[in-house]
C-alpha cells in the first residue's frame, strides 16, 4: 500500500502501465474462477443437504437477516441525508458530463435475466443471478432424485470445488502485487479528478458515512445480539475484506472469503458454502446506501420535492432495488440511473458522480462483504449446535 501511494503520487507512465497490467491480470483470474465457484459452492452444499426441509431453513434465516441489514443500511443511508442535506448546498452545480438514458439498461432486463435463456449464456455473460437461478434449481432437483444419484452428484460438485479452491490459494499469493497495483491505480486517479471533488463532498460524506455507520456501528451490534465477537469476527475476515476493498467485486473476493469464514473462524463448511455465494449476490447493504444518497440527492437538485412519506418510501425502494443487484460491474451506479431516467431526471450529474465511483465502489464492496460475514457467521451460530444436536444418535450408535 505503501509503495502504491508512492507509484501513484509519483505517476510516472512506465509504472502506470505495470500497475494496469498488474491489477488487470489479478482481477481477470478471480473473476476466472468466481463465477464457477458460487455455482459449485451452492450445488456442492445443497445436494449434500438430507433433505429440502433442510435447505429451506438455514434459506430463510440467510434472506432474514440480509433483508434486515439491508433496510437498515438504507435507513441510516436517509438519516444522514436528512441531516447534512447535500443537495441544499450543492443547488447550481453545473456539469457537462451528460449520460443518454439509451446507454442504461432498464431495472425490468435486470429482473429478466435472474432466468437465462440457456446453461453456457450465464455464464459467458457473467449472468451472477443468472447462474445462482440455475444452481438452486438443479440442486433442489438433486434432493428428489434416488440417493445413489445423489450422492455420485454430490461428489462431483464437491470434488471440483475443492480443486478451484486449491487454484484459489495459489492466485492469492499475487495478492500484495496487486495491491501495490490498485493503490497506485486509486491515488493516480484521485490525483486527476480533484476539481469536482469540493462540490461533491457533502455528497460523498453522506454515502461513505453510511456506509461507515452500517459497518462499525450497525453490524457488530448485530453481532453483538447474537453474543458474537465482532472484533474477532473482523480479524478472521480482514484479508477478505483487503481484497474486496481493492478489487471491487464481492463474486471475484468470495473463494477468500469462504477460506477465512472456515478457516479462521471455524464456521461449518455447509452453512458457509450456502451462506456466502447467496449472500454476494443479493446482501448489498452498500448498494442501498448509494441508490438511495445518489437518487435524492441528484433529485433534489434538479428541483424534485420529496415528502416524508416519499422519503421514507425510496428506504424500501432501494432496499428491493440492492437485493435484486444485477452481477455486473458498476450494477449499482448503473440501477440509480435507471431509476432517474424514470423521473425523468437529467442525468449529467451521475456523470461528475462517476470519477469518484471507484472510491465509493471500493468502500461498498468491502462493507458488503463484511455483512455477507456477519450474517454467516450468525447464521453459523444458531444453526451449527442444531446440526451436532442431529448427529449425537448416529454417533452413539
Amino acid at each position: 500500500m505503501g509503495l502504491g501511494l508512492l507509484t501513484g503520487w509519483a505517476d510516472i507512465p512506465f509504472l502506470n502501465g505495470a500497475a494496469t497490467v498488474t491489477s488487470d491480470l489479478f482481477l481477470r483470474l478471480l473473476k476466472l474462477i468466481s463465477l464457477p465457484i458460487i455455482f459449485l459452492a451452492v450445488t456442492s452444499t445443497i445436494t449434500g443437504m438430507k433433505n429440502f426441509q433442510e435447505m429451506r431453513k438455514m434459506g430463510r434465516k440467510v434472506i432474514l437477516y440480509t433483508f434486515g441489514t439491508t433496510l437498515v443500511a438504507a435507513a441510516v443511508a436517509l438519516v444522514l441525508f436528512v441531516v447534512i442535506d447535500p443537495a441544499s448546498a450543492a443547488k447550481g452545480m453545473e456539469g457537462t458530463a451528460v449520460m443518454s438514458a439509451a446507454e442504461q439498461p432498464s431495472y425490468l432486463s435486470f429482473l429478466l435475466n435472474i432466468i437465462p435463456s440457456n446453461l453456457v449464456g450465464a455464464f459467458s455473460e457473467g449472468n451472477v443471478m443468472g447462474i445462482v437461478f440455475i444452481a438452486l434449481a438443479l440442486s433442489i432437483a438433486t434432493l428428489f432424485l434416488p440417493e445413489e444419484q445423489k450422492t455420485f452428484l454430490n461428489k462431483l460438485f464437491s470434488s471440483l470445488f475443492a480443486a478451484l479452491i486449491k487454484m484459489t490459494s495459489f492466485i492469492i499469493g499475487f495478492m500484495p502485487l496487486a495491491i501495490w497495483a490498485f493503490m497506485a491505480l486509486l491515488v493516480k486517479d484521485l490525483g486527476q479528478n480533484q476539481a469536482h471533488f469540493s462540490r461533491l463532498i457533502l455528497y460523498l460524506v453522506c454515502v461513505v458515512g453510511a456506509n461507515v455507520v452500517q459497518g462499525v456501528i450497525i453490524l457488530p451490534l448485530f453481532l453483538k445480539l447474537k453474543k458474537i465477537s465482532p472484533w474477532r469476527s473482523f480479524k478472521g475476515m480482514s484479508e477478505a475484506l483487503t481484497v474486496a476493498f481493492f478489487s471491487k467485486s464481492s463474486n471475484a473476493t468470495l473463494p477468500v472469503t469462504l477460506r477465512c469464514a472456515q478457516e479462521r473462524l471455524g464456521v461449518s463448511e455447509k452453512i458457509a458454502k450456502f451462506s456466502l455465494p447467496l449472500c454476494s449476490v443479493v446482501n448489498m447493504n452498500g448498494c442501498a446506501a448509494f441508490i438511495l444518497t445518489t437518487v435524492l440527492f441528484v433529485s433534489s437538485i434538479n428541483g424534485i420535492p420529496f415528502s416524508p412519506f416519499d422519503l421514507v418510501s425510496w428506504i424500501f425502494i432501494a432496499t428491493f432495488a440492492a437485493i435484486g443487484n444485477a452481477g455486473v460491474p458498476m450494477g449499482c451506479f448503473f440501477l440509480t440511473s435507471a431509476f432517474l431516467i424514470g423521473m425523468d431526471v437529467p442525468l449529467y450529474m451521475m456523470g461528475l458522480i462517476l470519477p469518484f465511483y471507484t472510491l465509493i465502489d471500493m468502500i461498498e464492496t468491502a462493507l458488503n462483504i463484511w455483512s455477507d460475514s456477519c450474517i454467516t457467521i450468525a447464521v453459523d451460530k444458531e444453526l451449527a449446535p442444531v446440526e451436532a444436536t442431529e448427529q449425537l444418535p448416529q454417533l452413539a450408535d
